[in-house]
């Protein structure tokens, strides 16, 4: 007969960890749908079995993870005064909305799909239809790319990319070759034209938020691996990774894994410095005070983690990869909003390139039912006033030239320069240069001690898209779970 009290703190606590020591959990997203059968409190205390540092989408499903393995003893920091990351929508009134930062998502990419299911949030289909418009000077040039044809130059590139794996790039047979080069190096290699070369530079400098003059060929391989060895899957809206939008923006997704954390959600509250972390308790140090933990989730993209002091001092290869993490890709979105979207009259797309003026591309992002115009951009914040009143009206003017004079009728105009809204957004995606994955990619995921590195940046597949973020959400909680059994045991 077993006549052990069951109700006392630490019996409770051991009960848990031995209840996620017998949970079978396979894979990066297996916890995504695995509550376990019985939640056991843990037990009070001022440290908590987990922190989850980042309220992005990674930080968020980590501690959503969590929460549905049954362990209630942790908290998520967040520097921000919201969650969501690089995520964040404009409110335009009515329920409409326009996203400031990512958005699509698309085949393949079930992370985030599986997550929005279960969030009760819809998807519909990016509006990409009609055709396209390219400017240059005061040349306009129109064309349907529903009937192009495959480019042997994109073909060679998917080829490429079946040898790098996108897990872990570094470890491909000719890895050190490969990533001598950048990705303008290489498509100058091919002898291709002016046009194409124009057309490779617009879509792979959206997808990288970098030119490909300052792009690895491994990097950018790596990921079209990712999207089934295919370009056209990785920068494309039909059948590619802009597909699909979410009902509510993509922002909701956050707002709604945050709203089911309670009072474990602590906004405001960035992490100055992490101590101990090589030891049982680590010590993490906030404007809002000291929180103590048995593990850590740092969901923070890498040159974030730079931002923090470590006691002691990292490994010197975590270190540097930290400190030598590019993050000079912001992105600047900006929005206008008109009465319909007119352009789709015109068999039009909303789809415009500019060559040499301070607009990269704009899209439709008009809501799902067309009852409001929207048009996103992105735009070289160089080349374009921050000053409100003059950027909505040079923008204007480019969308007259490639739309026609209606689009000089704008009702709200709104700009999101990531680079200025707060000093948390160092970058929009992850722009790495020749050499740096080689020398030390292999230091990006691997656990420090007490620290467990997330953030789309470590996905094993879409790194540097929204699904990276949630895929590496899950793959944390499962390393955090298996930490506390597997420290617990040898306790």
């Amino acid at each position: 007969m077993n006549t052990e009290d069951t109700s006392s703190p630490a019996c409770r606590r051991r009960l848990l960890l031995q209840a996620l020591a017998g949970v079978a959990l396979a894979g990066g997203t297996g916890l995504a749908g695995r509550a376990l059968a019985q939640t056991v409190e843990a037990a009070p205390s001022d440290v908590l079995d987990v922190v989850v540092i980042g309220a992005g989408l990674a930080g968020l499903t980590a501690a959503r993870d969590l929460h549905r393995a049954g362990c209630t003893s942790f908290a998520v920091l967040e520097a921000r005064d919201r969650v969501g990351g690089r995520t964040v929508n404009h409110q335009l009134g009515g329920g409409v909305i326009a996203e400031a930062g990512g958005q699509w998502a698309g085949p393949g990419q079930t992370a985030i799909f599986d997550l929005a299911r279960e969030l009760e949030v819809e998807t519909f289909p990016s509006y990409y239809q009609g055709r396209n418009v390219y400017l240059a000077g005061d040349a306009r040039y129109e064309e349907d790319l529903s009937a192009a044809h495959g480019n042997p130059v994109t073909a060679k590139l998917n080829q490429l990319s079946r040898k790098v794996p996108s897990k872990e790039p570094w470890t491909a047979a000719d890895a050190a070759e490969i990533d001598k080069l950048s990705v303008a190096q290489w498509l100058t290699s091919q002898g291709i034209d002016n046009a194409s070369r124009f057309s490779f530079d617009t879509s792979i400098g959206l997808t990288t938020g970098t030119p490909p003059a300052s792009l690895a060929l491994l990097h950018y391989l790596s990921l079209i691996n990712s999207a089934d060895c295919s370009m056209e899957k990785l920068e494309g809206f039909h059948g590619g990774a802009q597909e699909t939008r979410f009902v509510g923006g993509s922002h909701v997704l956050s707002t709604r894994m945050a709203e089911a954390l309670g009072d474990r959600m602590r906004l405001s509250s960035p992490v100055r410095k992490i101590a101990n972390w090589d030891r049982d308790i680590v010590e993490i140090y906030t404007d809002q005070g000291l929180v103590r933990a048995r593990q850590v989730i740092v969901a923070l993209h890498p040159a974030l983690c730079h931002q923090i002091v470590f006691e002691p001092a990292l490994p010197e290869g975590r270190a540097q990869l930290q400190r030598l993490w590019p993050a000079h890709a912001p992105m600047r979105k900006t929005v206008h909003v008109y009465d319909r979207p007119f352009w789709r009259d015109k068999g039009l797309n909303g789809q415009i390139s500019q060559a040499d003026g301070p607009l990269i591309f704009s899209c439709d992002n008009s809501p799902a039912d067309g009852s409001v115009g929207i048009l996103s951009a992105f735009v070289r914040s160089a080349q374009l006033t921050h000053e409100a009143e003059r950027a909505s009206q040079t923008l204007a003017g480019i969308f007259a030239q490639a739309l026609g004079d209606e689009a000089m009728q704008f009702r709200q105009y709104h700009d999101h320069d990531w680079a200025k809204v707060d000093p948390w957004t160092l970058t929009c995606v992850g722009a790495i240069p020749p050499g740096f994955l080689t020398r030390w990619g292999r230091y990006l995921k691997p656990a420090v001690g007490r620290l467990i590195w997330s953030g789309t940046e470590t996905a094993d597949i879409w790194a540097s898209s929204m699904d990276g973020a949630v895929r590496s959400g899950h793959r944390a909680a499962l390393e955090a779970l298996q930490a506390l059994v597997a420290n617990r045991r040898n306790a």
